[in-house]
């Protein structure tokens, strides 16, 4: 499932991410890496961008970004 398609308040784990693209690279700085848990904490009101919690911060997000982060959700 894609980060974008997470629902609100929902947990998942990072599973891919793409391996170019210097916004990705970015992302993999800030710690978003395979194995990272991840929750989705808001969205924008119309949908973009989402903001996530990850290693004890928060990160905002592009939809566009998210639909190219694959996750398996948590329960």
């Amino acid at each position: 499932m894609k980060l974008s398609e997470l629902a609100v308040g929902a947990s998942a784990v990072v599973r891919e991410l793409p391996k170019s693209g210097t916004a990705f690279v970015r992302l993999r700085e800030m710690g978003l890496l395979a194995g990272t848990r991840v929750s989705l904490i808001r969205l924008a009101p119309l949908g973009d961008p989402l903001e996530i919690r990850l290693r004890g911060y928060h990160l905002t997000l592009r939809k566009s970004e998210a639909d190219h982060v694959l996750v398996d959700p948590v329960s």
